[in-house]
């Protein structure tokens, strides 16, 4: 089904979302999930974690050597990415910030972890 089609189907039947997005969403609140990203040379990646989680327990969850290890976190967020559409663009605007052991972990964050091993 195209993007259109999809369009007009939801607004037929005045859904907000399709229904697998909406199983997926009540899942991940059910289990108490949230996601964040990584942005490594390009390659971003999903990385599903229990809410609430620390920096360097987030850290951890990609490789225990990062949790063990680490410094600091760059943090921004993909709205922000949205709107300045690159770092060099967020960094120009100060939208990254620099984040501690103390930082909980929000959904939807893109981050990228200091560590020294």
């Amino acid at each position: 089904m195209r993007d259109e089609e999809k369009k007009l189907f939801l607004k037929e039947y005045n859904l907000s979302e399709a229904g697998l997005i909406k199983l997926i969403h009540a899942s991940y609140k059910l289990l108490d999930l949230e996601t964040f990203f990584t942005n490594r040379n390009e390659e971003i990646r999903a990385w599903t974690i229990k809410s609430g989680l620390s920096a360097p327990k987030a850290a951890g969850g990609i490789h225990t050597d990062m949790e063990r290890g680490f410094i600091k976190a760059e943090v921004y967020t993909f709205d922000d990415l949205m709107q300045y559409k690159s770092e060099p663009a967020l960094k120009y605007a100060g939208k990254i910030r620099l984040e501690g052991k103390n930082y909980i972990v929000q959904d939807g964050d893109i981050i990228f972890f200091k560590f020294n091993v």
